[in-house]
């Protein structure tokens, strides 16, 4: 396992730049998996490599469901990365997650649909455990840098995936509530179900823009508002991510994400897809020797 940090930032809404990257240089991966959204931003913090894509590309060209999710994984894997923050715009589904806070999510609940969820497929099964789909050290660190940043932070949120482009209905956005989720967003997956067949380890920092609209008394979702609250959460996620490099041990331990693969793959051998298995070189490379 590679002892040396190489943190990969997939910046959402409002983060299309990192602040104070030494020798940063835009470099372009390709991968089989098509065009990733952007170009990635390579460099340093201090000692600590760093490797930026904005998931909607500069500029924001990308709807949700246009996100070249895999292709984003796949990218940053070939790039070095050894672990994933991303950081995403979300709206508030609790009156104590107000605007601003930034909110450490630890579950999902999936309600996209159409969007290529993996990497593996018929010719090559495979089937990891997400049963804890964060990387609990990860999301540690990631909070206390926001923290020494100046942000707000809560911890072991559930995220509700939607498919937008639209926001919620207010019936819909009631209905999250009562189901047990905190915060809504529409990029985190399948991004987080890919991070964990590529054995990346992967946290998520939620950025509150605005509540959803299920309270009675509150308007409707204005993009404008959103727009704003996301700008002034950019300033604090970048100094955050300096933050983040600068607490990091000065060696990485292996955590369980690492070996995701061990035991998933349920294709035997002779029955694989040369294809496919090609298509993941970068994924499959520590199980391929």
């Amino acid at each position: 396992m590679n002892a040396q940090w190489t943190i990969g930032i997939i910046g959402g809404s409002g983060l299309y730049a990192i602040d104070g990257l030494e020798d940063a240089e835009w470099r372009d991966v390709a991968t089989p998996w098509g065009q990733p959204s952007d170009a990635i931003l390579f460099g340093r913090i201090g000692a600590v490599a760093i490797r930026f894509l904005p998931r909607h590309g500069r500029g924001h060209r990308l709807a949700p469901g246009d996100v070249p999710a895999r292709a984003n994984i796949d990218a940053l894997k070939r790039a070095g990365c050894t672990d994933l923050v991303a950081l995403s715009s979300v709206g508030s589904l609790r009156g104590e997650l107000a605007p601003g806070t930034f909110v450490l999510v630890d579950q999902f609940v999936d309600r996209t649909v159409a969007r290529p969820a993996s990497f593996f497929g018929s010719g090559l099964v495979a089937h990891v455990s997400f049963a804890d789909p964060v990387c609990e050290r990860l999301s540690a660190l990631a909070a206390a840098a926001v923290t020494a940043a100046g942000g707000r932070v809560a911890e072991r949120a559930t995220y509700l995936a939607m498919e937008g482009p639209q926001f919620s209905t207010r019936a819909e956005s009631r209905l999250y509530r009562d189901w047990g989720c905190d915060v809504i967003g529409m990029t985190a997956l399948p991004e987080a179900r890919l991070a964990r067949e590529a054995e990346l380890p992967y946290a998520l920092v939620g950025m509150v823009t605005d509540y959803d609209s299920w309270r009675d008394e509150g308007a409707a979702v204005d993009l404008a508002a959103v727009v704003a609250q996301a700008a002034a959460n950019g300033a604090v996620a970048r100094a955050s991510v300096a933050a983040l490099a600068r607490a990091l041990p000065p060696e990485r331990s292996p955590v369980p994400a690492d070996t995701a693969l061990d035991g998933a793959l349920f294709t035997a051998p002779a029955a694989r897809d040369p294809a496919l298995v090609a298509r993941n070189a970068a994924i499959l490379a520590r199980v391929a020797g």
